[in-house]
């Protein structure tokens, strides 16, 4: 039997600190849980912004609980929409990584860096890793199973292993047309 897990695509959006969600939408201001994600504690706020580049603005959701640094996950799509050259890098490697504006219903917040393009990754917990055989930070193959005939490997994708993690795959919206996924996909690693 196969070792699988779920991958999900990770649509853009934007992660605040408690003093940027203050700018953006008011004082005291509280996220409106929308729906919990697969990660513990994690969820789609109802709260969205725009996110300006030299070319264009996105409407982005933002993501809960807040964060100790201000972070955009785009696309490569996105990026080219926005105007801006975003670097593939992991979540909260953000150091000389794209700037851009983010405009909320009370103010706004100018990011020197922020933006990047989410490097594709499988979250585990320690116990996920030692069944899967891999260790924090390695880098895989994941085939993608999937009914419609577009097979695909992704190449160079990373394992995340915290205690605090659930098992699954997270890729973005292009990683994700380009594999036709829809529905329940999962992936499997491939040697």
């Amino acid at each position: 039997m196969k070792k699988e897990f779920i991958v999900e695509s990770s649509a853009r959006h934007v992660h605040v600190t408690r003093e940027a969600l203050e700018t953006l939408f008011g004082a005291g201001f509280e996220l409106e849980v929308k729906k919990p994600l697969s990660q513990p504690g994690q969820y789609v706020s109802f709260q969205k912004v725009d996110v300006v580049g030299p070319k264009g603005s996105l409407k982005c959701s933002i993501l809960g609980p807040v964060r100790p640094e201000n972070q955009v996950e785009v696309s490569f799509t996105d990026a080219r929409t926005l105007g801006i050259t975003a670097p593939i890098r992991e979540s909260a490697d953000i150091a000389g990584s794209a700037p851009c504006k983010i405009v909320g219903p009370e103010g706004e917040v100018e990011l020197s860096e922020g933006v990047i393009i989410a490097k594709r990754h499988v979250h585990m917990t320690p116990a996920d890793a030692e069944v899967f055989g891999v260790t924090n930070g390695q880098i895989v193959k994941v085939e993608i199973q999937q009914p419609t005939g577009r097979k695909l490997i992704f190449d160079d994708t990373v394992i995340r292993v915290s205690p605090k993690y659930a098992l699954a795959m997270h890729i973005d919206t292009d990683e994700s047309n380009a594999a036709a996924c829809s529905g329940e996909i999962t992936g499997v690693l491939v040697p």
